[in-house]
């Protein structure tokens, strides 16, 4: 008995937010499945043939479609051949009485996740879905988890013990379970998605936390990445994919540099926003979403907002709950702890051995202005390690100089160069990608940057 209760458990945590599309042309089997998993899903629509699925599937969106293969007109695996043409990829479990060999090929190509003998006992149906959604869910963190591969993150949160950072410690806390959107604050680099990532983890929320940077994909891409697109939609659309609003379906979507968001899809996000819904690029198809947005940005939104670069309604959309990051010079006694942190994960990394500094070098350290803020004292660490350096020495040069005066030898000037590349390269890779962002934290020009990338052959 207590198997079967944890059995009913996985189920319903494997199927929650997912609506059901039942199409087979005996009443009795639809009567009796519908009655079977409407326990289960928050929607359970039946059709009796083809034609009546059509019209439905184009009324509502459906997470999974169970339909029997021999249905009056066109068949069940002929209509779904047609979805996949169209470009729904939506999972499909046939039902069949006749079992042949060509059924099952013709089942297969049609896409079917599975194919059920008739009769079959309502826990054979339930198995089966169970092991579609198991798969849908396993799918979508793998993805995420793909876009996270080269993310260091460091689970035991945030670092300091000043009471700024004790402060936003307990906010985030108290904010974490709620369901309300969260606009986090700050200037670059003082560890916004950090925060982003804490209040995921507090919130027990059991989707995936998924990051994505609204800076960095262009205004043309950026509608298809978040909402998704159907097959066709646009040139290249091959196939049809889910956006970062699925993948992050019951967990945390962390839109990161809002303020560089078009305005056009501001307007798109505001919609989703209010309704809980996302339409894929191409598809005239609503498809629920149950989502926590939390939302981060450098920029004075209020004054974009005065200056008509960022929606009024959004900004108080997402301003339910604002959190400032401080920055580093707000901090500066978490300086030694924030140092010793990354440095004995670096030098980890790096394959070295940790820097011992001394009260001089951190001295030094806090008497710096700190621009960048906690990510530019990780730089300055990582440069330490691969220089063999005094932060002294590393402080004054966010890069190395190009001047040849700077170097004794020749030897040591192809040294040098192979050390200046591994480090833009790493800064460069951290910002995914994004030049701009780079260049700033180099403390170069962005021409710069793009000419020895460039010249690297890794443009």
């Amino acid at each position: 008995m207590a198997e079967q209760v944890m059995d009913q458990q996985e189920i319903e945590s494997s199927t929650r937010m997912t609506s059901v599309l039942i199409v087979d042309d005996e009443p009795g089997i639809r009567s009796f499945l519908q009655r079977g998993l409407q326990k289960y899903f928050g929607l359970v629509e039946t059709a009796e043939n083809a034609a009546a699925a059509e019209i439905l599937h184009e009324r509502c969106y459906f997470d999974l479609i169970i339909a029997d293969i021999r249905l009056p007109g066109r068949t069940g695996v002929e209509w779904v051949t047609e979805l996949r043409e169209q470009g729904t990829a939506t999972g499909v479990i046939f039902m069949t009485a006749y079992a042949d060999l060509e059924t099952a090929i013709a089942a297969l190509r049609a896409g079917a996740e599975d194919f059920i003998m008739k009769p079959f006992r309502m826990e054979q149906m339930m198995a089966s879905v169970k092991r579609y959604m198991d798969r849908q869910k396993m799918q979508r963190e793998n993805f995420v988890l793909r876009r996270q591969v080269d993310h260091i993150f460091d689970k035991s949160g945030m670092v300091g013990e000043c009471e700024l950072i004790k402060n936003l410690c307990q906010v985030i806390k108290r904010v974490a379970p709620m369901p309300s959107t969260v606009l986090i604050e700050g200037e670059s680099g003082t560890g916004k998605e950090l925060a982003a990532r804490a209040i995921h983890e507090w919130s027990g929320r059991v989707g995936s936390f998924v990051p994505v940077n609204c800076g960095a994909i262009s205004a043309e891409l950026l509608e298809s990445e978040l909402f998704g697109h159907i097959k066709g939609a646009f040139t290249g659309a091959h196939q049809a994919r889910e956006g970062l609003f699925t993948y992050a379906n019951e967990g945390t979507l962390f839109l990161d540099e809002i303020g560089e968001m078009p305005l056009s899809m501001q307007a798109h996000l505001l919609r989703v926003l209010e309704e809980r819904t996302v339409r894929p690029v191409g598809s005239n198809k609503e498809v629920p979403v149950a989502v926590r947005i939390i939302a981060a940005t450098n920029r004075d939104l209020s004054e974009q907002v005065k200056n008509g670069q960022f929606r009024e309604d959004l900004y108080y959309r997402l301003n339910v709950l604002s959190i400032r990051m401080p920055s580093l010079r707000e901090r500066l006694e978490d300086i030694p702890q924030l140092t010793a942190h990354f440095s004995k994960s670096l030098a980890s990394e790096l394959g070295v051995e940790p820097p011992q500094l001394s009260q001089a070098d951190l001295a030094c350290l806090r008497n710096y202005d700190w621009p960048g803020n906690v990510r530019e004292l990780k730089n300055v660490i990582e440069r330490c390690l691969l220089l063999n350096s005094s932060p002294s020495q590393c402080l004054s040069k966010p890069s190395l100089s190009d001047d040849p005066a700077d170097s004794k030898s020749e030897g040591d000037a192809l040294q040098l160069d192979q050390v200046e590349k591994h480090h833009i390269l790493r800064v460069l890779e951290g910002e995914g990608g994004n030049k701009s962002a780079a260049a700033r934290l180099l403390g170069i020009s962005r021409k710069t940057l793009e000419r020895k990338v460039q010249a690297w052959g890794e443009c």
